[in-house]
C-alpha cells in the first residue's frame, strides 16, 4: 500500500539510527532526513529537521538505504524443490540442473514468466531490496534469450546477457557452433536490452577461452562484464575476470592466494552468495579473507528455482555473519553500498544528498537485528524514489 506520491516531499524524524554511507558521517543517531523529487535531499538532528509534504515518525526505529541485489535469475518457469531435497539428502550439486528451468522455461508464455519474476521482485521490496539486477540464462536460444531480457527489462534497468548459462542439450556435441551463437547472433538479439554480459565460467559450464571470447564479444557490443566463476572449483575464471575488467566475478568459492591478491589491486567486485552455499552444501566463502585483502565486496541472493531460492537479502546477511566472518555492519554494507559498486552505480546503496531516495524503515532500533533476529520480517516501510510503500504495520 503506497501513503505517498513521487511528487511529494517526506520527512522522516526520530530515527532511532540513521546508517547514510556518507564519508562524513555514516551512522547518525535521533536523526531525520527529507526525501524530495525522489532524492534525499537533507539529512541531519531530528530538532532540525525541515517540514515537508508527509511525516513519518520513526519511533526510534533503524533507517538504511534500500539493498541492491546485484545477482538474480528471476525469469524462469517451474521450480527444482526435489532437487534441493535430493542435495539435503547427500546429492552433490551440478550446474546440469539448469538444463530442467531451461525446458520449463521455454515452454512458458511471456504473460508466466513476467507474472512470475514480478511476485518474486514485489517479494524482494518488502524486504527492503531497492534495486535489482537480474539475468537471462534460462532460455539459451536467441528467440528465448531475447524475449526473457526483453521482459526483465521490464523490471529493472540492471539486466544482464547470460547465453552462456551452460550449452544446452541441442548443442551438447557442438560446443564451439553453440559458442559462435552467443558470441554472434544471439548477442545481437539480446544486446538493445542488456546492460551487462556474463559467463558461467566453471567445470560443466564454459571453459577460459570460451568465456574469454564471449565476454569480448559483448564488450565490443557495448555490454560491461560479470562473470560466475570458482563455485565448483579453482579456476581460471577470477584472474580472468580481473584481465577484462569486470565489473563482478560473482560466487568465489574456492579461491587461490593468487586470486585474492589479483582482485585486491583490482577494480573488480566479489559477489558472494550465502543462500547458494545453503542450498547446495558447498563450503561459505571466508569473507574476512577478502575483506582484509582489501577486495571490494557484495552479498546478493543469486534467487534462482535451483541453487538459491530466496529473494531475502535479510537472510543472506544472517547467514554472511553466522558463517562468512562478516560483522553486521560489513554484511549490511556489502548488501547496499557494495551491490551498487558491483553494478557501477553512485546513485544508490547510500542516503548521501543528492542519492535517489531508496530506504527502508525497520522494526527496530538498529540494523544489526537484521542477523539478529534472522527470519523475522524486520522492514516495516520501503521508501523507491521517495515513494512510500507500508509493508507491515510497526510493531
Amino acid at each position: 500500500m503506497k501513503t505517498s506520491t513521487a511528487n511529494a516531499s517526506t520527512v522522516i524524524t526520530n530515527i532511532g539510527l540513521l546508517l547514510t554511507h556518507d564519508n562524513e558521517q555514516s551512522e547518525i543517531e535521533n536523526a531525520a532526513i527529507v526525501f524530495d523529487g525522489g532524492r534525499v535531499a537533507w539529512w541531519g538532528p531530528t530538532e532540525e529537521a525541515p517540514a515537508a509534504d508527509d511525516h513519518v515518525d520513526a519511533a526510534g526505529r533503524c533507517v538504511l538505504p534500500g539493498f541492491v541485489d546485484s545477482h538474480s535469475h528471476l525469469l524462469f518457469a517451474g521450480d527444482r524443490s526435489e532437487e534441493f531435497e535430493a542435495r539435503m539428502a547427500g546429492r552433490r550439486y551440478e550446474a546440469g540442473g539448469i538444463r530442467r528451468t531451461v525446458a520449463l522455461s521455454r515452454e512458458a508464455t511471456d504473460d508466466q514468466l513476467h507474472a512470475n519474476a514480478t511476485a518474486l521482485v514485489a517479494e524482494m521490496r518488502h524486504q527492503g531490496t531497492t534495486a535489482i539486477e537480474i539475468k537471462s540464462g534460462y532460455g539459451l536460444s536467441v528467440h528465448d534469450e531475447a524475449r526473457m531480457l526483453r521482459l526483465a527489462s521490464t523490471l529493472t534497468d540492471e539486466t544482464t546477457f547470460l547465453g552462456a548459462h551452460v550449452v544446452p542439450a541441442e548443442y551438447a556435441e557442438d560446443r564451439a557452433a553453440y559458442v559462435s551463437l552467443v558470441s554472434g547472433e544471439m548477442l545481437e538479439a539480446c544486446a538493445p536490452f542488456s546492460r551487462w554480459i556474463d559467463v558461467f565460467c566453471d567445470n560443466g559450464a564454459f571453459t577460459e577461452d570460451e568465456t574469454r571470447s564471449i565476454i569480448r564479444a559483448g564488450q565490443a557490443r557495448g555490454l560491461g562484464a560479470r562473470l560466475h566463476g570458482a563455485q565448483l572449483g579453482e579456476s581460471g575464471a577470477v584472474q580472468l575476470a580481473v584481465e577484462l575488467g569486470a565489473a563482478s566475478v560473482d560466487h568465489c568459492t574456492y579461491l587461490s592466494d593468487d586470486d585474492v591478491d589479483a582482485l585486491a589491486a583490482s577494480t573488480t567486485s566479489v559477489g558472494l552468495l550465502p543462500g547458494v552455499e545453503f542450498s547446495t552444501k558447498h563450503p561459505y566463502v571466508d569473507a574476512r579473507r577478502l575483506l582484509d585483502a582489501g577486495v571490494a565486496v557484495a552479498l546478493a541472493s543469486d534467487c534462482n528455482p535451483g541453487s538459491s531460492f530466496t529473494s531475502s537479502l535479510p537472510f543472506c546477511i544472517a547467514l554472511a555473519v553466522r558463517e562468512m566472518g562478516m560483522t553486521s555492519a560489513e554484511a549490511v554494507t556489502a548488501a547496499t553500498l557494495g551491490g551498487a559498486r558491483s553494478l557501477r552505480r553512485d546513485d544508490v546503496g547510500h542516503l548521501r544528498v543528492g542519492a535517489r531516495a531508496n530506504a527502508q524503515l525497520l522494526d527496530a532500533p538498529h540494523y544489526r537485528h537484521l542477523a539478529y533476529r534472522p527470519g523475522v520480517p524486520l522492514v516495516s516501510s520501503v521508501f523507491l524514489d521517495g515513494v512510500h510503500e507500508r509493508v507491515r504495520p510497526l510493531g
